[in-house]
């Protein structure tokens, strides 16, 4: 059994037991080892192993029915003893609740019997101290005070205690037959005080803040207990205030009482106030005054000091709202800022605005005289508008030209210097003005920098600008208003950029934003069309000097050549000197201006040359070879318009120099070149207008492909 106790080990395979135990039975296994293999014995020794696992079945029934048994015993005797604990617990639980009764009431009968205790030891301790302030009155009614607690320098505390208590009790008695004993009292009472306020004070020169803390406990209840903080506070600013910085000594000074306050006073916080109180109606006002009521003689130094002043001091009250000041700490040093600075604060908008007006002036002025140049009047009222219209409509100049010698009169200092004042300006406003008044008192800077920037230099700029462009027919005419608008066009950069970093976050929220916007629209609408009149009269006087150009160095013969077979010439000189003009006239367009700009005038610029070289090709007659030369400078035309980079340009001059193909096409290929790509849309009036330029009109009757 052993043995097949051993093949019923862990974990059980059915195939190998029966595989196992064959192999242990002889002749049993699959070769029958050296036996051979025996089927009689395989299945005897099967037969004996079944009776054997058969007995062995019967023993382990019988043991676990003997288990099972002795469980259902056990359980049985663990609910006995379960129940037994539950009514024991049961038992146990009624005699707490006894006792837990039996407490409360011994409780209860305790409160009361020390409530009835209270109740006479009250009265006969009240009676008791009833009896020791008329023992100390008696003494003052007889006039000599024998009593130990009264002649005891250690003693003060007790005595303040007594002589408090008898000032309250003085006061209740009537003065006719008490009037003698009140005054003795109330002068040892005044006496006791100011010994208490001699005492704390010098404890806080000595720094013992433990009897600082026992002597303002007992003055707590003394009417001199304010006059002993005004003390301490007048002491804590004994050489406190030994640097030249006023506002730094203040938050040093408040950073080591803060510290030393709660360890003294019952109520710190009121103490603390009432010390940042006195410095900022002294010390600062004092401060504040000696800087601001002594005024420079320059309103610039008023305005930094004022500025510097009020940053400062709202600085210190925001390092001051650390310490506990109250409850509403922010109201309260608020009020005391504006107890300081309100009168300047009333008329600092009159100031501002008085310095930048005076400011500016001078800035513009001192420009000016470094120039040499007397500043002209600009026209107003109704005749200025008419020829300032005339002007807008005819393109005509008004007046005799000036001659500016090349001087723009712009000057990025200048601007840069005002744009400077007005930045100055915009961060005083926003930290001097009342919120309520921020965005009026913005919009008012903001007029001052349009009136001065704007019209007095950009606008008078402008205007002198146009007065200096030449008429269309000058000759070697110098055409300075490009530089104009080119400095034009930076400074008001400039002055958008203030606009938007500077002035719109103080008016970005209110009404005079609308306002702001609108103005800097008029103002940009006003500049714009004085820059396009005068870009406009530029690209005239441009033209003219092409015109010039062609009218001084064109000859008839270039195109009606006598030897047609000695041409040896590429283009004419003229078409030479007017692409030099047209590319240096190209390249200032570019530098002076930028974006769409560039694109816009190029396009206007391209398109009048292209009609001036249209109109000059018809002022002539062409044989062949002169129409070859016109096909030349034409290309030579084409190769200038290159550097417009406008595609309307290129194409037009394209569209020309078909044109110019008509001029020595052989007659029998004139219809069919007119119905080319480029020249199909064109006007056949237009067409026959160039063919008509040819040498052989007449005689080859060429007229009639065109009837």
């Amino acid at each position: 059994m052993a043995t097949t106790a051993q093949l019923f080990e862990e974990p059980f395979d059915a195939d190998e037991y029966i595989e196992r135990l064959a192999w242990r039975t002889p002749g049993g296994g699959s070769k029958g080892g050296a036996e051979g293999f025996d089927p009689k014995k395989l299945l005897e020794e099967f037969e004996n192993h079944i009776e054997e696992l058969k007995q062995l079945d019967e023993r382990i029934q019988r043991k676990v029915e003997k288990l099972e048994q002795q469980c259902h015993r056990e359980a049985k005797e663990f609910a006995h003893k379960v129940q037994e604990l539950q009514r024991s617990n049961q038992v146990a639980f009624q005699h707490f609740q006894e006792l837990d009764d039996h407490i409360s009431y011994v409780a209860t009968k305790v409160c009361h019997l020390g409530d009835q205790l209270e109740g006479v030891n009250t009265p006969r301790q009240r009676a008791v101290e009833a009896q020791r302030l008329m023992t100390y009155f008696n003494e003052f009614l007889d006039g000599e005070l024998r009593s130990d607690v009264f002649n005891n320098p250690e003693k003060i505390k007790e005595a303040a205690d007594i002589i408090q208590k008898l000032h309250l009790i003085a006061q209740e008695l009537p003065f006719d037959r008490f009037a003698d004993v009140k005054a003795k009292i109330a002068s040892k009472y005044h006496d006791l005080e100011r010994q208490l306020i001699q005492e704390f004070t010098a404890a806080q020169r000595r720094g013992e803040i433990g009897r600082m803390r026992e002597v303002a406990a007992v003055l707590l209840h003394f009417k001199g207990y304010a006059h002993c903080i005004d003390v301490y506070i007048k002491q804590c600013q004994e050489g406190a205030y030994m640097q030249k910085d006023v506002f730094e000594d203040t938050a040093l000074l408040c950073q080591q009482v803060n510290k030393q306050v709660g360890e003294v006073f019952s109520s710190p916080e009121t103490v603390m106030a009432k010390l940042i109180q006195n410095i900022f109606e002294n010390k600062l006002q004092a401060h504040v005054k000696e800087k601001l009521d002594t005024r420079p003689t320059e309103l610039e130094q008023y305005l930094t000091n004022l500025y510097d002043l009020y940053t400062r001091t709202t600085a210190l009250a925001a390092k001051l709202t650390e310490f506990n000041l109250g409850s509403d700490k922010h109201t309260f040093l608020s009020k005391l800022i504006k107890s300081i600075f309100s009168t300047y604060l009333d008329s600092y908008i009159d100031m501002e605005q008085q310095y930048l007006q005076t400011r500016s002036a001078s800035i513009l002025q001192r420009y000016y005289d470094s120039k040499n140049h007397q500043k002209r009047p600009l026209g107003t009222g109704s005749i200025q508008e008419l020829k300032e219209r005339i002007r807008q409509r005819t393109n005509l100049p008004l007046g005799p030209s000036i001659d500016t010698h090349g001087e723009t009169f712009l000057s990025q200092e200048v601007v840069v210097n005002l744009l400077q004042e007005t930045r100055h300006a915009f961060q005083r406003c926003n930290k001097l003005s009342d919120p309520a008044d921020l965005p009026k008192n913005a919009y008012s800077i903001f007029l001052l920098l349009v009136e001065h920037l704007c019209v007095d230099h950009i606008d008078y700029a402008l205007e002198i600008g146009l007065s200096a462009i030449p008429s269309a027919d000058a000759k070697n005419a110098n055409l300075y208003f490009l530089d104009v608008v080119q400095q034009a066009n930076t400074i008001f950069h400039l002055f958008d950029k203030q606009f938007n970093d500077h002035l719109m976050p103080l008016i970005s929220s209110s009404p005079k934003l609308t306002e702001c916007l609108q103005k800097k629209k008029e103002v940009i609408e006003q500049m714009e069309v004085k820059l396009d009149t005068g870009i406009d009269r530029t690209i005239n006087c441009m033209i003219g000097q092409m015109k010039q150009i062609l009218t001084t160095e064109q000859k008839k013969t270039d195109f009606r050549p006598e030897d047609e077979n000695n041409v040896m010439i590429q283009y004419t000189t003229a078409s030479s000197k007017v692409c030099a003009y047209v590319s240096k006239q190209v390249e200032r367009v570019r530098r002076s201006m930028d974006g769409k700009n560039v694109d816009t005038v190029l396009t206007e610029l391209g398109v009048r040359f292209h009609r001036l070289v249209h109109e000059h090709l018809q002022q002539f007659s062409y044989n062949y070879m002169g129409g070859m030369l016109a096909i030349c400078d034409v290309a030579e035309y084409r190769r200038c318009a290159k550097d417009f980079r406008v595609p309307l340009v290129l194409h037009l001059l394209d569209t020309l120099h078909a044109l110019c193909n008509l001029l020595v096409v052989a007659p029998d290929n004139l219809k069919q070149v007119c119905s080319g790509e480029q020249l199909t849309n064109l006007d056949r009036n237009l067409l026959h207008a160039f063919v008509q330029l040819r040498a052989d009109y007449r005689s080859a009757r060429l007229g009639r492909h065109f009837s």
